[in-house]
């Protein structure tokens, strides 16, 4: 028998070549089927610590402890535990005379980037307040120009919101 013969007949490596054929598209699906998962999971958790920190505000608890931007902005990080770096995080709040007046815009400026110097107003009772925090959640996986990314620094917004009417 010929070599060209016995080496058209040969499938001992086919396995390994089969493999190697979709292992890069594969692990690249596993990798951007896990972060997405992870990004709704966090925006998740962002969600669920605004609305848990705004209650403080919506039943008067932050304007009787005197509580200031940064405090709220603790209460928010403790909530979201060991997902979220708490110096990554912006947190804004406003009142609003009705609630046909809300700015539900997106903060960032030209470039893409978050001011620091959010307002901080809880308001009193009767007062419609909008709390939202912010977070840019870094993007790791980026298949063929396709990523979850959403500012021009790579990284993804996620923005979590609370409206109410303060108690009396």
């Amino acid at each position: 028998m010929s070599l060209a013969k016995r080496f058209r007949r040969d499938e001992r490596g086919a396995t390994a070549v089969e493999f190697a054929l979709i292992a890069l598209p594969f692990f690249a699906l596993m990798m951007a089927l896990l972060e997405t998962a992870i990004l709704f999971f966090a925006a998740q958790t962002l969600d669920t610590a605004t609305a848990n920190a705004a209650r403080l505000i919506r039943t008067g608890q932050a304007q009787q402890q005197s509580l200031s931007a940064e405090q709220f902005k603790e209460e928010i990080c403790d909530l979201v535990g060991i997902f979220m770096t708490c110096s990554d995080l912006r947190v804004e709040v406003r009142t609003y005379d009705d609630f046909d007046t809300v700015d539900t815009s997106s903060p960032t400026s030209a470039d893409g980037s978050l001011p620091d110097d959010l307002a901080y107003e809880p308001g009193n009772g009767g007062d419609i307040v909008v709390v939202r925090a912010f977070y840019e959640w870094p993007v790791f996986v980026n298949l063929l120009g396709s990523s979850l990314a959403d500012l021009p620094n790579g990284r993804r917004l996620l923005t979590a919101a609370a409206a109410f009417r303060n108690e009396p």
